[in-house]
């Protein structure tokens, strides 16, 4: 095959030095993937030695090197321009495959209506438990609810529904960590919005879909396993910063007076963790309490600057390699 010929599928993972991660991942594709495919991986702030050695063990898979501060979507997004499928199945690299996943949500789209333009399947976590499976309307208020943990998004948002067919159903938003999207759709919305650095950029991808008149769907009789809670990082005093003030950007849908609304009620409360986190930490002091702790504390300080989610999650991550 020439090198900028077609394929069915594109996979798209964005890896951050973690071949603990990606290996059982790849290997899964390997095993599962019967479709025409091409894997993209981007080797994000990969070491020497574990680049060569996941070039050499995985010499079909091309890895796009990223070495400079990127959130998920600009990642993602340097994979995706170089896409040559289809479609693009876009993955996390704590995941894995236990069924050919992208051959069944492929069928999928090959009985929905021609404004479908997102499946995902349902994820499940490693004690096989529901992890989630489709995703609710995720207004402001709601955002704000779970930040005083007055709310929590439902693991299952199909039972009771009735499904279009089998047991696929229309959904209202998507997890980022899997999900297949036409190409030439994908490519219309320019792909990620790389504003969000870490988070809401599946919401905001999923909002922009349906606002242009297409329609997202999840396939609740197809599964992938998503380790997220086994790969929490030591990066939450960068990432969380980063992510939340993406949030209420995303929310906030460029009014300011309606950032500083939810700002405010954030701020409360993270204000409150940063209390609790701090008695917490004088209490019982832990390498865990003291990433929370700063956590909040970095959280506390950066919710109304003026600064990027980029820059945020640039600031603070130099801050925890100089006590490194």
């Amino acid at each position: 095959m020439s090198c900028g010929a077609m394929v069915e599928v594109s996979i798209v993972i964005v890896c951050m030095n973690r071949l603990d991660n990606l290996y059982p991942c790849l290997e899964s594709i390997a095993r599962h993937t019967e479709v025409e495919h091409e894997t993209l991986v981007v080797a994000y702030m990969f070491s020497p030695e574990n680049l060569k050695k996941a070039r050499r063990d995985f010499p079909d898979v091309t890895f796009i090197v990223s070495d400079c501060i990127r959130g998920f979507s600009e990642n993602n997004n340097l994979a995706l321009r170089q896409a040559r499928g289809r479609w693009c199945f876009v993955l996390n690299d704590d995941t894995e495959m236990h069924s050919d996943v992208i051959g069944a949500l492929l069928e999928d789209f090959s009985k929905l209506p021609s404004d479908c333009a997102i499946v995902s399947p349902k994820q499940l976590n490693t004690d096989g438990s529901l992890q989630l499976c489709g995703r609710p309307p995720y207004p402001a208020r709601n955002y704000l609810l779970q930040q005083f943990h007055l709310y929590s998004e439902p693991a299952d948002n199909v039972s009771g529904r009735e499904s279009v067919f089998g047991q696929v159903y229309r959904t209202w938003n998507i997890c980022g960590a899997a999900f297949l999207i036409r190409t030439d759709i994908f490519r219309e919305l320019g792909f990620f919005d790389e504003r969000y650095f870490f988070t809401p950029e599946d919401i905001a991808l999923s909002t922009l879909a349906i606002s242009r008149g297409y329609s997202v769907y999840v396939d609740a009789g197809v599964s992938i396993v998503h380790k997220w809670k086994a790969t929490s990082s030591r990066m939450l005093p960068a990432t969380r910063p980063a992510a939340i003030r993406g949030s209420l950007m995303f929310f906030s849908g460029g009014s300011r007076a309606r950032y500083l609304l939810l700002a405010a009620g954030v701020w409360c409360a993270e204000f409150l963790k940063l209390v609790k986190a701090a008695v917490r930490n004088g209490l019982h002091p832990t390498d865990e309490s003291r990433l929370r702790l700063s956590t909040c504390r970095n959280i506390v300080r950066s919710i109304f600057t003026r600064k990027t989610p980029k820059e945020l999650f640039t600031l603070y991550y130099n801050q925890l390699r100089s006590q490194s």
